[in-house]
C-alpha cells in the first residue's frame, strides 16, 4: 500500500524550503508518494501590507521568523537570505506545475529554492525561470504555452483543493486527512506514518 501525502508549497516561503528535503526523504523511509500542490502565500495579508505600510510590530514578526529560518538552515548548511521585496510567485508556481507534469519537479524545485534564497533568482522573471527549466531538461517555450493555456486551469484547481483542505499557510502536509503545518512538524508526520504501518522494512534485519 502506498499512501499519498499532499505537500502544499510556495517558492517564496523559507519554511517550505526547509521542509522540502525532509519531505522527499519520506518517500525513502516510508511507503508514501508525495503530491506537490502550489499554494500562493499571501504575505501582504499576513504581515501588514506593503513593505512601506508595515507597522513596527509586523516588521519585528518578520525579522524574528527569518531569524528562526536561518537557525534551522544553519543546522543543515543551507543559506537563507530574506528577500528584499514582496515577490509575486504565481509565475514560478506555474513553472512548478509544468515541471511536475513532466517529471522534473524535484530537480527543478531544489534549484529554484536554493537560488531564490541566495538572492540569485528572480521568481517574477520569465527569462530567469526559463534558464532553470532548460537546466533540468525542460522546454521554456513549451512552458510559455502551458502558462497561457492549461496551466491557469491547473493552478485554479490547486487553489480550490487548498480551500477544501483549509490550507492557510505553507508548508502544509496532509497525511490521512490530518494537517501538519510548518517545517518543524516533520517528526509528527513520521510518527503518524509509523502509526499507519507505512515504514519500509530495512533489508537484512
Amino acid at each position: 500500500m502506498t499512501e499519498e501525502i499532499k505537500f502544499y508549497y510556495d517558492y517564496k516561503s523559507p519554511f517550505t524550503y526547509l521542509a522540502f528535503a525532509p519531505a522527499l526523504e519520506l518517500e525513502v523511509t516510508h511507503n508514501v508518494r508525495l503530491r506537490f500542490i502550489p499554494h500562493e502565500l499571501d504575505i501582504r495579508g499576513a504581515y501588514g501590507g506593503e513593505l512601506q505600510q508595515r507597522p513596527e510590530r509586523e516588521w519585528f514578526k518578520v525579522r524574528y521568523l527569518y531569524a528562526d529560518a536561518r537557525r534551522f538552515a544553519n543546522e543543515r548548511g543551507l543559506v537563507i537570505r530574506g528577500p528584499q521585496k514582496i515577490f509575486d510567485s504565481r509565475r514560478a508556481l506555474l513553472s512548478g506545475l509544468y515541471a511536475d507534469l513532466h517529471g522534473r519537479f524535484r530537480q527543478y524545485s531544489q534549484l529554484v529554492f536554493e537560488r531564490f534564497f541566495r538572492r540569485e533568482l528572480d521568481l517574477e522573471n520569465d527569462k530567469a525561470l526559463a534558464e532553470v527549466l532548460n537546466e533540468v531538461g525542460l522546454d521554456p517555450e513549451d512552458f510559455q504555452r502551458f502558462a497561457t493555456g492549461d496551466g491557469e486551469a491547473a493552478f485554479q484547481q490547486a487553489c480550490q483543493e487548498g480551500d477544501l483542505d483549509r490550507v492557510f499557510g505553507v508548508p502544509t502536509l496532509m497525511v490521512g486527512g490530518e494537517m501538519f503545518w510548518g517545517n518543524d512538524r516533520m517528526r509528527w508526520v513520521i510518527k503518524k506514518l509509523d502509526g499507519m504501518g507505512l515504514r519500509k522494512e530495512v533489508r537484512g534485519q
